[in-house]
Parts: structure tokens; C-alpha cells; sequence
């Protein structure tokens, strides 16, 4: 019997009928096993894969229902003629295009993935009391069109929070209800017509929002951040006429500062200065783990330059796709305008939910909760990594909710984020965040999901991994040989 072109792991935290099925299923689309061809009989393939014959014959099963496969009575299963296209499969994508931030839409999150909340911690039969009785009421309400710029009841909510929570004062005029930040940057890129314009963008910065700079028509601009936060000095040297800058100044992301003050002073004359505007990012609002946070850069804007971003993806769910935006009051009409023909406000009735849970003080509170819980969390990731991890390795817990693993140059990070992904384990590659060459290597390793049972488990994984990146390669670096 020839060699199968794939091979099962048992250790790996994908069934072991998975694993048989999609090294199938890629086989046949790649043309490795090529139309017409026959396989084994699910007995010899299970002999061969030493595994159960009612595995294989699952496998084979859903592949026929596939028409991947077909069958021929006693003279066996073969290839079909015409295999259905990879975009009618059922299966995720094969180019699925943000593997690194979201492993797989829709299923729960996978072991050190960033950018979720919690998934055993949040109040769920709270939650859905409130949502099955804001949908009810949502259902009576006379049909009309909603208010472009959201629900006025969370709007008004979301400025008595930011007051407290972030030192920013506006009105309810000011916020708009948005399909989290990147329906507010689409939001703010067309009300201010920045198509075309420079933007200044942290290095490192978060690859998502650079894309969508790029999408949008800017022109990049990477300004270096150091232990201040963004170096304004190096923005105004690179292009003193940007017509925006987006920036992180709460918790930079990914490296975990906060801008000094002296920075946010620089950054709002500058802006002042060239009738420029800030696009302040922020993305973790209050949950600062140590210490109390930073006020918003939006608080002591005088001027009306800056337009404050945040959502409830990180507190609530990203499932939630709700964001808002507070912009200077001298732009409320020109946003809300904008906001109505291109970009209303999600769903009502998720709006009134969330309104209800900030009312009623759900919502602190859970913030509360999670902020002693992700310190607790990410404290435990962070001393496991130190404990395990050879010499040569940094390990860093400063960055929002995530551990940073700084590894040495040689080691090719985004392979590894690849590669882990098939062990159930998340970690997204530091290097595509910088735009400056050459880009530190390392791994982020979000704190809020993992499992308390198998972490030393999956450290051990993922440095196992890391480790058979390189193979010989450090080996040859170190000796003074060409890698």
C-alpha cells in the first residue's frame, strides 16, 4: 500500500477522524490524489493508520456526502471525476484571511487567542434575561427607521460612563452607536475625507487598522513609539503634514505603555497646529490590570481635534460588533450625517441591552471582576513561560491582556503561529505589527481563555513548536555557519 500523503498526530488536540478528514479532503483538491484514484478500503486504511475501522468509515462517509468521494459497490471507493470547488466546502475558508487574529469565525475561542473576553466569567443568564426582554420589546415597537447615530438611551449611557471611567466629557449629541471601531474608523475616514491624505500610524501598530488605512486610500506613515508611547518629535521629522494620526495612548498595542503626558501635550499642539485630527484607539478602554488607568487623550483635547474609539468587544463580546465614537462637537452634525447615509447603528435591541447592563451597574462591575481576574491569569501565563522557556527567550506581561514572548531574530514566528494553530493553540506573530526591518520575532499570547488544567501542557506545546522552527538552524547561527 502506498504512502498516504499525511500523517495523524496524537497528540494534537484535533480528533483523530479530523485529522483523517481534512488530510483527505486537502489530498484530493490538491490534486495529490488525483481524480479517478482509488483508496483503500476503510478496513485497510484503518490498519494501516492504526486506528478504528468505524473512524475511517466516518470519514469516508462524509466525504461521499461531499461528492469528494464515490462509491462503486465491491469494487471500492475512488476520487471523484469532478470534485466540488474548495469554495462550495463547508470548512473554513482556505483563504481565510486573518487566520492569526481569528483562528476559526463563530467557534469558541481557541487556547491563547487575543482579543476575546473571557468565556467563563461573563454573567450569561444576566445577559440573556436582559436581551430575550429588550428583543421582546423591540419586536412591539411601532415599526419606524431607528435613529441613524444609535439609540439615544445608550448613547446617554455611554457618555455618563465615559465621564467616570475615562475623564471624558461630552453630551449624548457628541457619540455615535457604531458597528464596533472599524464601522467608526469607516465612519471617521469618510466624514473628515481623508482619502488620499498621510496618516501617522504607531510602529508597532496593529496590522488590521494599517490595512484599513490602506484600504481607505492614506498613505502610511510609521512613526516609531518608545517607552513614552508615539515618538511626535519623529512624526513631525517624518511628515509634519499628515492630515491624521492614529494612536493607542490608553495601552499601546501591542507593547502595553501608556502615552506620558508630555507626549499627549505634544501630540494635541501638533495636531492644533496643522488643523490635523487623532483618531485615539481605544481599544481596552478602563481595563488597565495594574494601576489605575489613564484618562482618555479626548479629555484634555481643548481644541476639538481629537475622535475618541472605543467598543464592547473586549468587556462584552465581539459577537456584539457595538463600538461608539465621540467626536468635537463642532463635527456632530457632519458625523451623524455621514453615519445615516453610509454607516447607521446596529441592531436596537443589543443596544438597549447594553444600555440596560451599564444603567443598572452590571457593567463596572463586571469590569471590576475581570480586571482582578485577567491580572490573575495573565500573572500565571507569564511566570509558567518564565519557568519553561530556555535561555535567550524574553518573556513580557505589559501588553494589555496578552504575554508577550520575544524570541530570538532567527526564529521565524509567523510559521510558528501557523503551525500551533493545528494543536488548538492561537498565538499571533509579533513581527507583522512593525513596519520598520528588521521586525523583532516573538508571540502573543492572549491571557483571558486558557485553560487553567492544561496550561503548563500547552506552554510546553507551544515552545516545542517554536523550538522545531529552527531545527539545525541555531545550531549553525550560533556556530558562526550561514543559517
Amino acid at each position: 500500500m502506498s504512502p498516504l500523503p499525511f500523517s495523524i498526530d496524537r497528540d494534537a488536540k484535533a480528533s483523530l477522524s479530523s485529522q483523517i478528514y481534512t488530510g483527505l479532503r486537502d489530498a484530493i483538491r490538491q490534486g495529490t490524489l488525483t481524480q479517478g484514484a482509488r483508496l483503500p478500503s476503510w478496513r485497510d486504511l484503518a490498519v494501516q493508520l492504526g486506528v478504528s475501522r468505524g473512524t475511517v468509515r466516518v470519514v469516508y462517509e462524509r466525504l461521499l456526502d461531499e461528492q469528494l468521494l464515490v462509491s462503486r459497490g465491491a469494487s471500492g471507493t475512488w476520487v471523484s471525476e469532478a470534485p466540488i470547488t474548495p469554495q462550495a466546502s463547508p470548512e473554513r475558508s482556505i483563504n481565510h484571511p486573518f487566520p492569526d487574529f481569528f483562528p476559526d469565525f463563530g467557534n469558541r475561542p481557541a487556547t491563547f487567542q487575543m482579543g476575546v473576553p473571557s468565556q467563563d466569567a461573563f454573567p450569561f443568564k444576566l445577559w440573556t434575561r436582559m436581551m430575550l426582554r429588550n428583543a421582546r420589546t423591540a419586536a412591539l415597537h411601532p415599526v419606524s427607521y431607528p435613529d441613524p447615530r444609535g439609540a439615544p438611551a445608550l448613547r446617554h449611557e455611554i457618555a455618563s460612563y465615559l465621564a467616570i471611567a475615562r475623564g471624558l466629557q461630552c453630551t449624548a449629541d457628541q457619540v455615535l452607536v457604531t458597528a464596533g471601531f472599524a464601522g467608526a474608523f469607516g465612519i471617521a475616514v469618510r466624514a473628515l475625507k481623508l482619502e488620499g491624505a498621510s496618516a501617522w500610524f504607531e510602529d508597532p501598530g496593529f496590522p488590521l487598522t494599517r490595512k484599513a488605512l490602506q484600504i481607505a486610500g492614506l498613505n502610511i506613515v510609521p512613526v516609531p513609539v518608545d517607552g513614552e508611547g508615539l515618538d511626535v518629535r519623529q512624526g513631525i521629522s517624518l511628515c509634519q503634514h499628515a492630515a491624521v494620526a492614529v494612536v493607542t495612548p490608553g495601552q499601546q498595542a501591542p507593547l502595553g505603555m501608556t502615552m506620558t503626558l508630555a507626549r499627549r501635550r505634544a501630540l494635541l499642539d501638533w495636531a492644533a497646529r496643522h488643523e490635523a485630527y487623532i483618531i485615539e484607539d481605544d481599544y481596552l478602554g478602563e481595563l488597565q490590570l495594574r494601576g489605575r488607568a489613564a484618562p482618555a487623550l479626548a479629555s484634555i483635547d481643548q481644541d476639538g481635534r481629537v475622535l475618541h474609539i472605543g467598543t464592547f468587544s473586549k468587556t462584552i463580546s465581539p459577537s456584539l460588533r457595538l463600538g461608539f465614537m465621540v467626536v468635537p462637537s463642532h463635527l456632530a452634525l457632519t458625523f451623524a450625517e455621514t453615519a445615516a447615509c453610509l454607516a447607521p447603528a446596529p441592531n436596537v435591541a443589543v443596544q438597549h441591552t447594553v444600555a440596560e447592563f451599564i444603567r443598572e451597574g452590571h457593567y463596572l462591575r463586571h469590569l471590576r471582576k475581570m480586571k482582578r481576574l485577567y491580572a490573575a491569569r495573565q500573572q500565571r501565563l507569564a511566570d509558567t513561560l518564565r519557568e519553561l522557556a530556555p535561555s535567550g527567550y524574553d518573556v513580557d506581561a505589559h501588553g494589555g491582556f496578552a504575554v508577550r514572548l520575544v524570541l530570538p531574530d532567527y526564529y521565524d514566528d509567523v510559521a510558528v503561529s501557523e503551525r500551533a494553530l493545528q494543536y488548538g493553540l492561537a498565538p499571533v506573530p509579533l513581527s507583522p505589527w512593525y513596519l520598520s526591518a528588521p521586525a523583532p520575532r516573538g508571540l502573543l499570547l492572549g491571557a483571558t481563555n486558557y485553560s487553567e488544567r492544561t496550561l503548563r501542557k500547552d506552554c510546553i506545546k507551544l515552545l516545542e513548536l517554536v523550538e522545531a522552527s529552527v531545527g539545525g538552524r541555531h545550531e549553525q547561527t550560533r556556530s558562526g555557519q550561514p543559517g
